[in-house]
Formats: C-alpha cells, structure tokens, sequence
C-alpha cells in the first residue's frame, strides 16, 4: 500500500511502522553504552502524538481551505512533518538502546502493531508536492515585479530549503534501517541519485550567477554603471550565495553516505573564494590544482601575443615620456637660468623636478589605460591611501609645510653662512624636506625644515655689504692719536676696504690694562673673512714698527714699609 498526502492518517501511519521496525529489531541493547533514560523516550513519544495530531488538523484545514491559505497550510504541515520526522528519530536511537523485554519497548510495540508501511513511500510524495509549489513559486517569480518579485523569490528560497531537509530526512531513514539491519540499498540509491541530481542543479546555477554576476561588475567597473547595473549586481549576488548554502547542504548530506563529493566541494571553495578546511579534503585540492593550471595554461596560450603586445605599448610609452620629461626639464633649466627673475635654488629645483614629474605621471597613467587598467577606482584609493599616509607622517608633512614657508620668504638660499638651530655653516643642499650645512670644519649637518622655521634664523651673508668689528688695544703710556693716525693709514692701504660707509675709529673704552680703540671698516660680504684676517696681521705689524705698545693684562702692585721702636713704638 502507498501513502496518499491527502489522508489525514499518512503521519500517524509512518509513526507507527517506523517505531514497529524498531520493536521487532533484537539484541538492540549492543548500541548502549549506559542505561537509557526512559522518562526522556515516553516525553518523545508524547511530543510525537501532538506533532501527529497538530498535522492531522493541518491536513483536515487543508483539505477545505481556499487557495489563499493553502499556500501557508501546506508550509506549515512540511515543518511539521519534518518535526515529527525528528522526533522519530529520536525515538528509534532510545528505542534500540533498551533490552529486549523492557516494559517501555514492549509498551510501544503493543501500541505501534500496525502493518509495516513504507516511510520512504510518505517522504518522496512530500517531496514530489514540495516540487510542485518551488515550480509554481518560481512561475510566480518571473511574472512578478517591485515588492512581489523579492516575496516570491523569497518564499522560493524557503521551499528550496525545506527540501533540503527532506533530503536530510531521508538519509536519518537510510542510516536507521542500516542500525537495524534492514536492506537499504534500493532506497541509498534513489536517495543518492536525488542527491547528485539536486547538486548539479545547484552547480549550475551557481556557477550561472557567478558569470553574469563578473559580467555585470566587469562593466561597473568600466565606467558604464548606472543604479540598473547596480541592482542586478546585488541580485546576483544573492542568487549566488544562496545556491551556495544549498549546495553546501547537499554535500554534507552527501557526505553522510559516503558518495564523492570532491568536486561539489572545489565549486563551494573556487565560488565562494574562502579558504576553508573543505580545500584540503582528499581530491578538493588536487582537483582546484588541475583546474587552475589548466586555465593558465589556457590564458597564455590565447593571450599570449596581445600581453607582449600590450606590454611592449606600455614599455615604449614610458619611454617615450621618460625622454620628454628630460628634455623639458633641461628646457626649464636653460630658461631659468637666462631669466633675470630672482629666485632661490629650492624654487628652481622644485620648477624643475615637478615639470619632470608631472609629464611622467601622465605617462604613467596614458600606459597603464592602454593595458586595460581603469584609473577611476585607482585614483579613488590614492586618495584614501594619501590621507591614511598623511595621518600616519605629520611629522614629515610638518617639514614639507616648513619648506614651502623657507620657499616663499627665503630667508637663506644655497651658499648663504647661516645660523640656525644652534648651527652654523654654509648651506649646500636644500629641499621641501630638510637642509643641508658644511660647517667650516667640514662636518655636514642635516636639519629639518621644522627646526628650522621654528628658530631664530641668522642668514650672516645675506646683505651685499658687511662690516668688520675689530678693536685693538694700547697701552697708556702710549699716544692715542699717534695710533688712530696709524690705523687710519692701515685701512687706507688696503684695497677691499670700501671707501663708502667710511670707516670708523674711535676710543671704544678704557680697559684695565690698555686703551682699547674700535675699528670699523666695510667690505663686501664675500671679502669680509680675508680683510678681517689681513687687517689682524698689518695692525700688529705697524704697531711694532711705530713703538706702539700692545699691553697684556698686568697688575701694578706698590709695597709700602714703615720702622718703628721696639721699646718706645714711635716711627723711625
């Protein structure tokens, strides 16, 4: 005899031939490693007579419903079903746990002693009716649209599920009549064949939606997306991933009796691009290893001459700007130099090197679009890189703002004595990031632009004109006017000296040890070093030959004795 989905009875009537298979097993006790509670076995058993009678009423309201509710009805008897499928489960691992003459086991055989029917029989009607409503949800799919469209694709999702765990249901029959001994090959192999049936099915439309799904974002990506674009995209992608957790599910139930499933398995991992510990069962490694050399041995094969192509246009291009940038640069640097516009060396060379740059940038970017390579969502992450690069360097970006305040106002240039930052020195090298300094004794010092512009700068050469301080002193016994007469022809004589401003020589002070007079001649900037030390030497040695003393510091120390008598103590 057969089930009929329509008999009010077909649940109850599968309840009882499974659990009678149970009671008639012997020796089932082998399967216990400790004693059974049986409480937990009668609380089953009453949990399966709601479920059977909640799906009796569901079956009697579905019997006389009208077509708007038997929709609902029927969704509901399935989780019931499946419910009371669980429970029986349950009950058979509790039942074949019992020995043989226990009071509970022999209390459910009196009470399930109806004829042996077929579960199996029940299960694939169930699934031939859930078959149906996926067919007709579907129908109902593709005439529908706005809000429709995602219900009754929803609603679609869900029955596809569900059969899913009829399937599930199917192989808990399968492994409970192998635990009993009974034959199942018949029934192993209808179930196994649904199973690859239903898996290919999956493959397919995974596999479907992950192309048009790479198509769609192949032309978001260049350039021609709109919101249309958009949606399918994300239509796509959830048609993708479902029938991926369909088809995952189906590989575990597959799993469950023994079949090869390392090919299902290579889809899941390939599609849903997750390394997972499915990649290294056996053949799912090996399999995505074949795959993937073959189509990369495919792609060179096809594409090798338009790669070379496109490689050789982009090798050439660079070329081709790398000797435009050079050429510009050296015309910039020619025009720079004959031009009578006064600018520092930092300007020039940041004039220079950004006309050099800019033109390879744009050749960067003219070769990277003839390879195929979109510049809009590059630039989009250039500039959520550069702010990220910007947080992290503020120390550096600091620099870069001190160098463009020092090229603007140009308190220094290259070759100007500075000091700064408690530094002195020749400035050698400049740029937006720091300066470069030779002190006199050749050490180079690298200072940022920071510690620079946040200082005192002290630019000693920066003025056309400089003057020499020096003061030479005499010595009191000496004539003051005699040696200003000399000094005055000492200045004369030397030829850096500038006759404008005139120099200056006076009486600077009065020291302890000698008349000190203030010479104040000026030079040239660059003549400063050379008349401060030539002046030094012809003082001295005019000083010498007119008998003018220079004094070092001495002191004068006068003794005085008074005698007295030693017996009177008046003064000698």
């Amino acid at each position: 005899m057969r089930y009929r989905v329509s008999r009010s009875q077909s649940l109850s009537a599968v309840a009882q031939a499974f659990l009678l298979l149970l009671a008639l097993l012997t020796g089932a006790s082998v399967y216990a490693e400790k004693a059974v509670d049986e409480s937990e076995i009668n609380e089953r058993v009453q949990q399966l007579d709601r479920t059977i009678e909640r799906a009796g009423l569901l079956q009697s309201e579905l019997d006389v419903a009208i077509p708007a509710d038997k929709t609902a009805l029927e969704y509901r008897l399935d989780e019931t079903s499946i419910e009371a499928l669980r429970l029986i489960d349950q009950i058979s691992v509790g039942m074949a746990q019992l020995p043989e003459g226990n009071i509970t086991r022999n209390a459910l055989m009196e009470r399930f002693s109806g004829g042996l029917l077929g579960l199996e029989t029940a299960l694939f009607e169930r699934l031939e009716n859930l078959n149906k409503r996926i067919q007709d949800a579907e129908s109902i799919f593709i005439e529908s649209s706005g809000t429709d469209r995602v219900a009754s694709q929803a609603f679609s999702f869900n029955l596809r599920t569900l059969r899913v765990r009829y399937y599930g249901a199917l192989v808990d029959v399968i492994h409970s009549r192998e635990a009993l001994a009974l034959g199942v090959d018949d029934l192993e192999r209808v179930v196994g064949q649904r199973l690859r049936q239903e898996a290919e099915r999956s493959v397919a439309r995974v596999e479907l939606a992950a192309a048009a799904f790479a198509e769609v974002n192949r032309r978001l990506s260049a350039g021609t997306g709109n919101a249309d674009l958009s949606s399918a995209l994300s239509q796509l992608k959830i048609n993708r991933d479902f029938h991926l957790s369909i088809l995952s599910a189906l590989v575990d139930q597959m799993d469950r009796l023994d079949l090869n499933v390392a090919s299902y398995r290579t889809v899941i991992v390939r599609e849903s691009n997750i390394v997972s510990v499915g990649l290294f069962e056996q053949g799912v490694l090996s399999q995505m290893l074949t795959e993937g050399w073959a189509n990369l041995r495919d792609a060179i094969v096809k594409g090798a001459p338009d790669t070379i192509l496109q490689l050789l246009i982009f090798v050439i291009i660079l070329l081709v700007f790398r000797l435009i940038s050079r050429v510009t640069k050296r015309g910039v640097e020619a025009a720079l130099e004959r031009s009578n516009t006064k600018m520092s060396a930092l300007l020039k060379d940041i004039l220079i090197s950004g006309v050099g740059g800019t033109i390879m940038i744009f050749g960067i970017m003219v070769a990277l679009s003839q390879i195929g390579i979109t510049l809009g969502p590059m630039l989009a992450g250039l500039g959520v890189a550069g702010f990220i690069v910007g947080f992290a360097l503020q120390d550096t970006l600091g620099n870069f703002a001190s160098g463009a305040m020092i090229l603007i106002y140009r308190p220094y240039d290259v070759d100007d004595f500075v000091e700064v930052n408690g530094a002195a020195g020749l400035v050698k090298k400049m740029n937006l990031v720091s300066t470069t300094i030779v002190t006199f004794d050749n050490q180079t010092l690298v200072i940022p632009n920071s510690k620079i512009w946040g200082d005192v700068i002290k630019n000693v050469t920066h003025q056309r004109v400089r003057r020499v301080d020096m003061e030479f002193g005499i010595s009191y016994g000496d004539d003051i006017e005699h040696a200003e007469r000399v000094l005055k022809e000492v200045l004369d004589e030397h030829d850096l000296i500038l006759p404008k401003p005139e120099p200056l020589i006076v009486v600077n002070s009065l020291g302890d040890s000698s008349v000190n007079i203030a010479v104040r001649p000026w030079v040239r900037t660059e003549d400063y070093w050379k008349v401060y030390w030539a002046l030094t030497k012809q003082v001295k040695m005019r000083f010498d030959k007119e008998g003018i003393s220079i004094p070092f510091p001495q002191r004068d120390v006068h003794h005085y004795s008074e005698d007295k008598n030693k017996y009177t103590g008046e003064r000698v």
